[in-house]
């Protein structure tokens, strides 16, 4: 994506941690600007009463939506109207939906099938269902720059707040992980040359286009420092070109018949 490109981000602020704002803007920023903010809720409830002061920092526009009937979560509806709305009225070249609720997954379903990208950003607890509907979801527990002290706040926020984002997965995890080494192995093997070289960029675009994988979530900022750490594959980097290939360490080259 390019840097002028125009996100449209929308918080779920009930199912969503306030410490996790300013991970998710960073994130963003690396692939666009995120010109439209929006976090929606009852803001007359107690329990969204620390939000204040980070609508305020970040530009966030709140959204009021009071629950008409009990159990029933207004607020959902709401933001999946403005959503589709933006969608038809507004030049955007990316969505993004910070929630842990997988009711949203046919709304990012539907973004998608216009070809425009969707990033998903939720707690650990966030359904598969959602998770795999996005172009790419990261963990909101990975974007926390620090643990920060309990505050008297939901169970949620508590949970969320108090895990560090520093964390890394070790090789050994890594490697024991069947699903991140048949990704990788599948991204090279797609994208490899006759002798099993493969693009890091290439391969990176073959896995984005397929899954929601982000290197965030294992506790790596990019790709290239993943593949480094997981020790799989051969690295070779061209100086003049700035580019990384990589071949599986398994791969041996075909056996040519000299005759």
């Amino acid at each position: 994506m390019k840097n002028e490109d125009h996100i449209a981000l929308f918080i779920d602020s009930d199912n969503i941690s306030y410490h996790s704002i300013e991970g998710i803007l960073s994130e963003l920023s690396k692939y666009g600007v995120v010109n439209i903010r929006q976090a929606y809720g009852n803001w007359t409830k107690d329990n969204l009463k620390n939000w204040e002061s980070i609508l305020l920092e970040y530009a966030i526009k709140p959204i009021q939506q009071f629950d008409y009937t009990k159990n029933k979560n207004a607020t959902d509806i709401l933001m999946t109207i403005d959503a589709i709305d933006m969608l038809h009225t507004k030049k955007l070249d990316a969505f993004a939906f910070a929630t842990s609720d997988s009711d949203f997954t046919p709304v990012v379903m539907r973004v998608q099938a216009e070809g425009i990208k969707v990033f998903g950003f939720g707690e650990k607890k966030t359904p598969k269902a959602f998770m795999v509907a996005c172009s790419q979801f990261i963990f909101t527990e990975k974007l926390l720059k620090k643990k920060v002290d309990k505050e008297v706040e939901s169970d949620n926020e508590t949970e969320v707040a108090t895990e560090p984002s520093s964390q890394r997965k070790s090789a050994k995890e890594m490697r024991g992980d069947t699903w991140l080494v048949n990704l990788l192995r599948d991204g090279v093997e797609q994208t490899m040359d006759e002798d099993g070289w493969a693009n890091l960029a290439e391969v990176g675009a073959y896995i984005s286009n397929k899954t929601s994988f982000s290197p965030i979530n294992y506790g790596y900022k990019k790709l290239s420092s993943l593949i480094k750490a997981i020790g799989l594959f051969d690295i070779y980097i061209d100086e003049d070109n700035k580019q990384m290939s990589i071949r599986d360490k398994r791969f041996k080259p075909p056996m040519f018949d000299g005759k």
